[in-house]
């Protein structure tokens, strides 16, 4: 595409969508206007194609951003930007790019666990822990991570939302004290070593490795979770895991061997068996 000065947004995003395209991309004009739209993080339903021509400058980037998406670059780290439930953030190849999916787990807690303290494990770009500090009432919300790469990314977020989080660098639950939270949230890498091999390009070669895969039979960091989880439960505590459908009926069987009382599926928004949550008995 060539970068030429003067051209009004509308055409610019032609050439976008025509170039996008050309690269074998799908609904390339609705990701050319995401494009233009995450330049300064405005909502595509905000942008009006005027025809007062675009500066150098702004041209320039924008042309780049298209040029990246073009090879392959997830929309979400081109614009650098992705929203989830009510927050805009900040994304790159630090985390796991965010998932609709992964809202309803958000819904779930907020619908059984009204206060207290809660643990995202595992936070990523913090997307989990910053809905339910915006939108929950809880006396604390911490987001765990392994990574200090994504850490970062998380503190960049929580200065961005300026929700109230706290961030702990610890592998699982295993920094957590005993019968310090009322709800454990996570969504813990839950592939196996064979499926994450045969992910798309568009995922593997651009989100860690670290977020995804998980073993052999893909339940090894579920499996860890959920046992030392209920050293950190307080009695009545919940925990609410994203889980892969194909596994969910093994989740779980795992999550009652573990001794959790009220042991439940919840299909996603798509009506897959998504979401595994389970409770430590009061009686504990």
């Amino acid at each position: 595409m060539a970068a030429d000065l003067g051209l009004a947004p509308r055409e610019l995003i032609a050439e976008a969508a025509a170039t996008l395209t050309r690269a074998g991309i799908g609904e390339a004009r609705r990701e050319s206007v995401r494009i233009w739209a995450g330049l300064d993080r405005r909502a595509t339903a905000s942008i009006t194609l005027e025809d007062e021509p675009v500066s150098a400058k702004r041209t320039a980037a924008f042309l780049a951003a298209v040029r990246r998406r073009a090879t392959g670059e997830p929309l979400a780290h081109v614009t650098g930007w992705t929203g989830f439930r009510h927050l805009m953030l900040r994304v790159d190849r630090r985390a796991l790019i965010p998932r609709p999916e992964t809202e309803g787990l958000v819904e779930l807690v907020l619908a059984r666990v009204r206060g207290g303290r809660v643990a995202d494990v595992g936070t990523g770009t913090g997307c989990i822990a910053l809905s339910l500090a915006t939108e929950g009432t809880y006396a604390q919300v911490v987001g765990i991570e392994l990574s200090s790469d994504a850490l970062a990314l998380v503190a960049e977020n929580r200065r961005e939302t300026g929700a109230d989080v706290s961030l702990v660098r610890g592998d699982l639950t295993h920094a957590l004290p005993p019968r310090s939270f009322d709800a454990l949230v996570s969504n813990p890498p839950y592939l196996t070593t064979a499926e994450y091999a045969a992910l798309d390009r568009s995922v593997r070669d651009w989100e860690p490795e670290l977020a995804l895969a998980a073993g052999a039979d893909g339940l090894a960091a579920i499996a860890r979770l959920l046992e030392d989880g209920r050293r950190v439960l307080r009695p009545g505590g919940w925990v609410a895991i994203e889980i892969d459908v194909s596994r969910a009926a093994q989740c779980a069987a795992r999550a009652g061997a573990s001794g959790y009382v009220d042991v439940a599926i919840h299909a996603d928004l798509f009506g897959r068996e998504r979401y595994l949550l389970a409770r430590r008995s009061d009686a504990e």
